[in-house]
C-alpha cells in the first residue's frame, strides 16, 4: 500500500482504518485451525491482519468481528488476546535485552552503569520499576547530567530484568548505543502502548492488579 518510492512498507489498521508504517503496527495471522494468532516477529505464514498496538484497538477488533471480515472467513479469537499480546511484547523486550547482553552491549549494576554513563557509552538506561527509589534517582540524575540524549525506561521488575541479563535480580541496566538500544526503545514503546501507559517517554511502569 506504500507509494512506489516509499522505503517504509505501510499497512492499514483494521480497527482505526489508518494507514501506517508496519513498524507502528502489530501483525496477526489466522492459523490452520482458524485461530487468530499474534505475530509480533512478523514471521508466521499467512496473510497479515494489522492493528495499532493498543488495547482499545484489539478490543474493538474483537467486538466488531473485524478479524473475520478482513480474513473473509470464520475465525476464533481468544478472550484474553490483549493480555496474550502484552505478555509476548514483554517477552520480546526481555529476549532482546538478553541478546544485547550476549553481544557485550550491556552493563549491569550501579557502579558499572555509573561508569558507562560517565564514559558516554549508554544509548539506553533501563531500571527496575520495583527498585529502591534513592538508587534509581541517583542514576537518573547522573544520566540527566550526561545529557538528555540518554532515554530512561522502566518496564518490568528487578527479577525479570535480572533474568534477562543473567542475574538473580537487576535494578540498573545500561545498553550501549547502537542497534540494540534502538530496537529496545521501539519494543518498550510498543509495550507501553499495549499497556496504555500515560507516560510513554521516561518510565513505562507495570500495570497494577486493578489494571491487568
Amino acid at each position: 500500500q506504500a507509494g512506489a518510492g516509499d522505503a517504509r512498507p505501510e499497512r492499514r489498521c483494521l480497527a482505526s482504518g489508518e494507514v501506517l508504517p508496519k513498524a507502528q503496527l502489530l501483525r496477526f495471522v489466522v492459523d490452520p485451525e482458524g485461530v487468530v494468532v499474534p505475530d509480533l516477529a512478523e514471521r508466521l505464514p499467512g496473510r497479515g491482519l494489522w492493528l495499532q498496538p493498543r488495547r482499545d484497538m484489539m478490543e474493538k477488533a474483537c467486538k466488531r468481528n473485524l478479524f473475520a471480515r478482513a480474513a473473509k472467513r470464520h475465525v476464533r479469537v481468544a478472550d484474553d488476546l490483549p493480555q496474550q499480546v502484552e505478555r509476548l511484547a514483554l517477552k520480546r523486550c526481555l529476549e532482546l535485552l538478553g541478546l544485547a547482553r550476549r553481544a557485550g552491549a550491556v552493563s549491569v549494576g550501579f557502579e558499572k552503569v555509573r561508569s558507562a554513563l560517565r564514559a558516554g557509552e549508554v544509548g539506553l538506561l533501563l531500571q527496575a520499576a520495583d527498585g529502591a527509589v534513592d538508587g534509581r534517582q541517583k542514576v537518573q540524575a547522573l544520566a540527566r547530567a550526561v545529557g538528555p540524549s540518554v532515554p530512561q525506561l522502566q518496564f518490568c521488575g528487578a527479577g525479570e530484568l535480572g533474568a534477562a541479563v543473567g542475574r538473580e535480580a537487576a535494578v540498573h541496566v545500561a545498553v550501549a548505543p547502537g542497534r540494540f538500544a534502538e530496537s529496545l526503545k521501539r519494543e518498550v514503546q510498543r509495550l507501553a502502548d499495549l499497556r496504555g501507559a500515560t507516560d510513554q517517554g521516561k518510565a513505562v511502569g507495570r500495570p497494577t492488579e486493578g489494571e491487568r
